[in-house]
Parts: structure tokens; sequence; C-alpha cells
């Protein structure tokens, strides 16, 4: 299985030698800035009850989160969009871990705030096959304490990237989640969390199995391996 954050670091070195320094220095002063927020303390975390939503995926078809805990523990991964290269490059190491996840019993679906169509195109690029939910407005976001507003200062340099986030998401705002992942139970009781404001900074797919193992492994014994081999 592939390292995801060894596959990050090397296409922020390949971005180093692209974009102009004093751009780097502007996106990584909102990153410090939106951490000193203290979004991430306000976020769900391990513990607390995800709420019950419903949401249509990327073929506009509605889902309910009870649904997908009816067979089983739920990976939620939260993204901004397909806009964004480390988006991708996470949707494609859930890819690889796509199997492994199935195999333990558990659903893996990603949410974003961009519209439905947008989310088909990010998942046939990405090749996941995964319910993809869009959040308009980023409602269900912002219940889970994840939203913020792109600044005013970084707004012209993803219009220079051909970055339009009111058109991908189809509202008029610059509002965002903060990537998060969270592995809830079937009684919607999140049991791992990954949240982080740094943008740049995504759940390691072999902490996530890890974390399932921890949690989930004990009460299903073998029968992950033998589902697997079925």
């Amino acid at each position: 299985m592939s390292n995801l954050r060894s596959t990050i670091e090397d296409y922020q070195a390949g971005m180093r030698g692209k974009v102009p320094q004093e751009v780097l220095a502007v996106m990584a002063s909102a990153t410090e800035a939106l951490k000193a927020s203290g979004i991430e303390n306000r976020a769900l975390k391990t513990g607390d009850l995800m709420p019950e939503f419903t949401l249509r995926n990327q073929n506009g078809k509605s889902r309910a989160l009870s649904s997908y805990l009816s067979t089983g523990p739920v990976v939620l991964n939260i993204y901004r969009g397909g806009w964004c290269p480390y988006c991708n490059l996470e949707m494609k190491a859930l890819h690889d871990a796509l199997p492994a996840i199935e195999a333990r019993g558990v659903r893996l679906v990603g949410m974003s705030p961009e519209m439905p169509d947008n989310a088909l195109a990010s998942a046939e690029r990405n090749g996941l096959a995964i319910d993809i939910l869009s959040d308009p407005g980023n409602a269900v976001s912002e219940k889970l304490g994840l939203v913020f507003e792109l600044p005013q200062d970084l707004r012209p340099i993803y219009e220079t990237f051909g970055i339009d986030i009111p058109a991908f998401n189809g509202d008029t705002t610059f509002k965002l989640p903060i990537p998060a992942t969270y592995i809830i139970d079937r009684d919607r009781r999140i049991r791992f969390d990954f949240v982080n404001a740094d943008y740049t900074r995504r759940a390691e797919p072999s902490e996530i199995l890890g974390a399932l193992d921890r949690l989930f492994g004990q009460a299903h014994g073998l029968s992950y391996n033998n589902r697997s081999q079925a």
C-alpha cells in the first residue's frame, strides 16, 4: 500500500519549483491563521455522536447515513473538492485501500460541498467506486464544525490556478470544510477522528485500517479474512 504522506511530500517538492515563493508564503500564512483560529477544537471528535443526514450522491440519488450504518461501520472522508490536488492524491490512496476497508465489513463514503456532477467527475477521475455525497452549502459540515471561508487574499491566487469555488459548489460563497476522516460505528458514535486545518495533511490509509482493526477486529474475529476470500 502506498504511503500518502510521502506522495504528498513529492508533490509539494515539485510545486515549490513552479509556484512563486510569495504565493506559497500567502498560502502558508492562511493555513497558520486557520489553525490558530481553533477550528480543529470546535470540530466533532472521537466520542461525539455523528448527526443523522441525508444527501445526494454523485448519481443524484438520496442516501442517508443510517442506511450505510445498517450494514456496518462507516469511514466518512470529507474533502474540499475535486479541484484540490491534495484531495485527489488522498482519493487515489483510498482507492488503493478500498479492498482492505471493504474486507473488514466497513463502508467508505466520501463527502464534499461540490455539486453531484463535479463529485461524479472526481470519482471517475480517481477510479473510486464509492458513494460521494454532495453537501450543498456545507450544511452537514457546518454541523460537524469543519467549515471556514476562504480568505480574501487567497481568492485571486485560486483564480490564477483556474479554481472557481462558487462554480464547483453551485453557490455564491467561498466556504469549504477542513479535511476530516471519521470512523462511525452503527450507533452513529464517532470512534476515530482525523481533523486538520492544514489541507496538506490527510489521514494515512494504513492508520485508518489500523484503527478499524483496533476498534472492530476483536468483535469480528477472523471473519474479515474469511469474508474477503468468500
